[in-house]
C-alpha cells in the first residue's frame, strides 16, 4: 500500500523546529548539488534560519557570478518589455495622428477649403454628404419651429380664456352696480334693506293714537339692524313709514314687540 499524503503545518515547538530545519537543510543542499552535477545547471541556494543565520550553496565559483547573471537576465527582460510597450505606443500614436489629419482635411473640405486636390468622384461624394447634412438640419429646424408655434398657440388660448373670465366678472360687477335691488343677497356690495308696514285693525286702535313710523335697514356685512322713523298721530289703523334723519340701533326683541 502507498503512503498517504502528509499534511504540512507549522511546528510550534522551537526545539523541533531547529532539528527539522537542520535535517531538511542538509537534504536540500544535497539535492541542489546533485541537480547541478547531473544536469550541468547553475544553482544558487540561499537560506536564513529562524535566528537569522545564513546558509548558501552555489554551483559556480562564487555566488556573485550567479547573482550578476540573474540581474542581467531580469534587466534584459524588463528592457524588452519596455521596448515592446514603447513600440506599441508609438504605433498607436502614429495611427491616431493619421486619423486626426484625415478628419481635419475632411473638415476643411466641408467648409469649402482645399478642394483643388479632390477628384470628381470625391467632389460628388462630398456634395452628397453636404446634401444629407442640409436635409437633417432643415428637418430639425422645422421641428423646432413647429414646437414653438404650438407653444405660442397654447399660450394664446390660455390668455383668451383668462380674458373671457375677466370680462364676465366685470360684466357681472357692472350689472350689480347698476341694479343693486336685484341682488339683495350679495354681501359686501351693498346693504340689505327691509321696509315693514305695520297694519292694525281700526277697532283695536283708539282715535288719534300716537303711532310710530319706522324704516328698518339690515346691514349685510355686520348683521346690524338699523331703524329710522318718527311719531305720528294716525286715526286709521295703518302705520305709514315716514323717513327721518334720526338713526338708532334697536335690538330684535324691541322689533318683535312693535310687530305684536
Amino acid at each position: 500500500m502507498g503512503r498517504g499524503r502528509v499534511q504540512l503545518k507549522r511546528i510550534e515547538n522551537k526545539t523541533s523546529q531547529q532539528v527539522t530545519f537542520f535535517k531538511r537543510r542538509t537534504g536540500l543542499l544535497k539535492k541542489a548539488n546533485e541537480i547541478s552535477v547531473l544536469c550541468d545547471a547553475q544553482v544558487a541556494l540561499i537560506m536564513f534560519s529562524t535566528k537569522g543565520k545564513l546558509f548558501e550553496f552555489s554551483s559556480a565559483p562564487s555566488m556573485e557570478d550567479i547573482l550578476e547573471r540573474y540581474e542581467r537576465q531580469n534587466h534584459t527582460e524588463l528592457t524588452g518589455a519596455n521596448t515592446e510597450a514603447q513600440g506599441n505606443w508609438s504605433y498607436e500614436y502614429m495611427k491616431l495622428t493619421a486619423k486626426v489629419q484625415v478628419l481635419e482635411r475632411n473638415l476643411r473640405n466641408f467648409v469649402g477649403h482645399d478642394l483643388d486636390p479632390l477628384s470628381v468622384k470625391e467632389l460628388q461624394s462630398l456634395e452628397q454628404q453636404l446634401d444629407m447634412s442640409l436635409k437633417r438640419i432643415r428637418t430639425r429646424k422645422n421641428q423646432v419651429m413647429n414646437q414653438s408655434i404650438s407653444e405660442l398657440h397654447k399660450r394664446a388660448r390660455a390668455l383668451q380664456d383668462q380674458n373671457s373670465k375677466l370680462a364676465k366678472t366685470k360684466e357681472k360687477e357692472k350689472t350689480v352696480s347698476e341694479h343693486p335691488q336685484r341682488f339683495p343677497e350679495t354681501i359686501g356690495i351693498g346693504q340689505c334693506s327691509a321696509t315693514f308696514n305695520l297694519t292694525c285693525q281700526p277697532d283695536l286702535l283708539p282715535p288719534q293714537r300716537l303711532v310710530p313710523s319706522l324704516t328698518l335697514r339690515m346691514d349685510g356685512c355686520s348683521g346690524t339692524l338699523q331703524a329710522r322713523g318718527s311719531l305720528e298721530f294716525e286715526e286709521r289703523g295703518e302705520v305709514q313709514i315716514v323717513p327721518s334723519n334720526n338713526t338708532s340701533l334697536i335690538p330684535a326683541w324691541m322689533l318683535q314687540h312693535l310687530t305684536n
